[in-house]
């Protein structure tokens, strides 16, 4: 593949790091619990996204001045964790009914606003930015002049194996959850969690150090 060394050892360790779990991984989650299926997929392609649009400021080189700037790093970097602080506080206040995939969608969810929620909370993680310029040029032959293509490559490969692994992810947790329909006081008990595990989230990021 041009411009693209050991691809498949690429692969596999971006497999092994998309596993892992992580911010993203929460926040889908969260979102399958409290919402339902049809939130829990928005917000993967909200995550795979966010993942798209990372992989082209890496490409053109743009992720660099959010490793470079101390300031533009941490005004990403809030702006992540006050928009996550938002977002858990909606939840934790919430008082909607759990929307499952065994009940009919209510019109009360947002799934473009989730969507949304998913893009914003990925491009503004100033450590997503900081793992693509890091990790990609290390599959990415030093003697090639231009890297946007084997950038975009890289990137997308990575974006579509951590989609698939998220989409598991977001079915399992509807699913499992969705046992619990019905039940209001389980209901309310699992927006509370979720909202309290982004508020979580949002200050684990607004305490993230750049290195």
């Amino acid at each position: 593949m041009t411009g693209i060394i050991n691809y498949e050892t690429f692969l596999l360790t971006g497999i092994l790091l998309n596993v892992t779990p992580g911010n993203d991984t929460i926040f889908i989650i969260s979102r399958s619990m409290a919402q339902g299926k049809k939130a829990g997929i928005m917000s993967v392609l909200g995550i795979a996204t966010g993942s798209i649009v990372h992989t082209f400021l890496a490409a053109f080189g743009l992720s660099i001045i959010i490793a470079k700037s101390i300031l533009v790093f941490n005004i990403v970097k809030y702006a992540g964790a006050i928009y996550l602080l938002y977002i858990g506080f909606k939840m934790l206040t919430d008082k909607a009914v759990l929307n499952t995939e065994n009940l009919l969608e209510s019109p009360e969810t947002d799934y473009f606003k989730v969507y949304r929620d998913g893009v914003i909370t990925n491009v503004l993680n100033p450590k997503v930015a900081l793992f693509f310029i890091a990790f990609l040029p290390q599959f990415i032959n030093s003697n090639v002049k231009n890297t946007v293509l084997p950038f975009l490559t890289l990137g997308f490969s990575f974006t579509v194996t951590g989609t698939i692994w998220c989409l598991i992810l977001a079915l399992f947790a509807s699913t499992f959850f969705s046992k619990l329909k019905g039940n209001t006081n389980i209901t309310n008990y699992i927006n509370k969690i979720c909202g309290i595990t982004l508020i979580a989230l949002g200050i684990k990021v607004a305490l993230t150090e750049r290195r």
